[in-house]
């Protein structure tokens, strides 16, 4: 399997580690929930670098991007970041991802790990001959500062801190860097890109700023109080941005694989769609437990014990989307337990 550049020093900071897309990379330090806290309470920092990313630049870059994705990057500026979704013909998401709209015409794109190849190669496969796509994640290292403390720590190590879906190129150690303030655990933070060799320094630097070093167990319990999906669990290629209830990613104004298959969604109404639930105590709902309400019917995608809530959360997929107040129930350990309807967030932003 592959490994971070900072596998090392993952080591010496004692990281159990676990596959994730096919990386070796820490799920957990001292602990996921202790981690989690930490990042609720001051700073975390977390190696991210499984995650895609590559360069689309040049001539055509622009429209190479709006075409690929259903979110229109044209409505923000250079030096902002936008969230989107890589669709099939069907409306089906085949990878959300984030894009750092650096100038003009130059974009790092950031797919799952996951789908780094195939996002990369629909890039790469309907590109004009004028416009550059060229894979960053092996010559790179990217870590996410988040925490109610990340600024002051990303900014006593960088010299800056962008504001939220902004992004600013820089120097770190006398080399590149890019940060853009964008995260996956509903706290202000920054996700850091620099040269591969330097992310080593990157984050001693980070955790001697006051950061703890945070596993992907804790990145997964974060967003889940923030409600914010996983591909492959709570998205995937037979659910749709509307089915998700996602639908405020799409930009109908623009053509992008998928729209019209997303067009008649939008006018007949998607047969299925997310709810978010809430348990008691420790009677946790987990990803394939079954879902009842009414005439409805499902599955949990996502489910956890909240550390911050002190009880289950889970967001689950239901058909017929739900209408009315009847009681919901979750299958745990084959017994129905009763469940509360939730809005998203779980917790305050």
């Amino acid at each position: 399997m592959a490994e971070s550049p900072l596998h090392d020093l993952h080591a010496e900071l004692g990281a159990r580690f676990t596959d994730f897309g096919g990386w070796t990379m820490p799920v957990q330090y001292e602990g996921i929930i202790s981690e989690h806290h930490a990042v609720r309470d001051s700073a975390g920092v977390f190696d991210v670098s499984h995650l895609g990313r590559f360069l689309v630049g040049g001539p055509g870059a622009t429209e190479l991007v709006r075409a690929q994705l259903c979110n229109d990057i044209l409505k923000v500026d250079p030096g902002r970041a936008q969230y989107s979704m890589a669709l099939n013909e069907r409306g089906g998401v085949v990878d959300d991802v984030i894009v750092w709209r650096l100038g003009d015409d130059r974009y790092w794109v950031m797919p799952n790990g996951t789908n780094f190849d195939g996002i990369l190669g629909r890039f790469i496969d309907d590109a004009p001959p004028e416009t550059v796509v060229r894979p960053l994640r092996d010559e790179t290292a990217l870590l996410a500062v988040q925490g109610p403390s990340a600024a002051s720590v990303v900014e006593s190590v960088l010299g800056t801190m962008p504001g939220r879906f902004r992004t600013a190129e820089g120097l770190y150690r006398e080399d590149w860097s890019i940060v853009a303030g964008t995260g996956y655990t509903g706290e202000r933070g920054a996700e850091i890109a620099v040269p591969s060799d330097r992310g080593t320094e990157l984050m001693k630097d980070v955790i001697r700023a006051g950061a703890i070093p945070c596993g992907l167990g804790a990145r997964d319990t974060l967003r889940l109080e923030m409600g914010y999906p996983l591909w492959g669990q709570d998205l995937d290629e037979q659910t749709t941005p509307l089915e998700a209830g996602l639908a405020w990613v799409v930009a109908w104004d623009h053509d992008f694989i998928g729209r019209e298959a997303l067009v008649e969604q939008r006018d007949t109404g998607p047969d299925r769609s997310q709810i978010a639930i809430s348990t008691t105590g420790r009677t946790i709902p987990r990803q394939g437990c079954a879902v009842r309400c009414g005439e409805s019917a499902g599955i949990v995608t996502s489910g956890n014990f909240s550390p911050t809530l002190g009880h289950g959360i889970a967001l689950a997929s239901v058909s017929p989307p739900i209408e009315g107040d009847a009681p919901v129930e979750v299958e745990i350990r084959d017994t129905w337990q009763p469940a509360q309807i939730e809005k998203l967030p779980f917790i305050p932003r």
